[in-house]
């Protein structure tokens, strides 16, 4: 498995944070079906502030490309992905149209 780890911003309003809180709180069965079909096996999502991180953990086939192609071509994502776009910001540095931005690992301790 591999591991991946993502951060976003919310809109910076603790009504909106709370709703994504709620929505998150009961995930559509739909939805966790298709993180699972991804080659999503773990995803955890924690919350600071307005600032979100995400880790997931996937299969050895998972690729975001499949996974947006997957999303794309779903109505139901489609209309999670814009519930929830309107509670999201984009961080500062991210790309036009990138959401969540993946980060990069600077210091991993491991057991012996």
């Amino acid at each position: 498995m591999k591991r991946y780890c993502l951060a976003l911003d919310l809109v910076d309003d603790p009504q909106i944070i709370e709703q994504y809180k709620i929505h998150h709180q009961n995930v559509p069965p739909y939805i966790e079906e298709s993180i699972r079909q991804a080659g999503i096996r773990v995803m955890d999502i924690y919350l600071t502030g307005n600032r979100l991180f995400m880790i997931m953990e996937v299969t050895d086939d998972f690729s975001f490309e499949k996974k947006s192609k997957m999303d794309a071509e779903d109505d139901q994502v489609q209309e999670w992905e814009q519930m929830m776009g309107r509670l999201q910001k984009a961080l500062p540095w991210a790309k036009p149209g990138e959401k969540w931005v993946l980060m990069d690992s600077i210091f991993s301790l491991k057991d012996k």
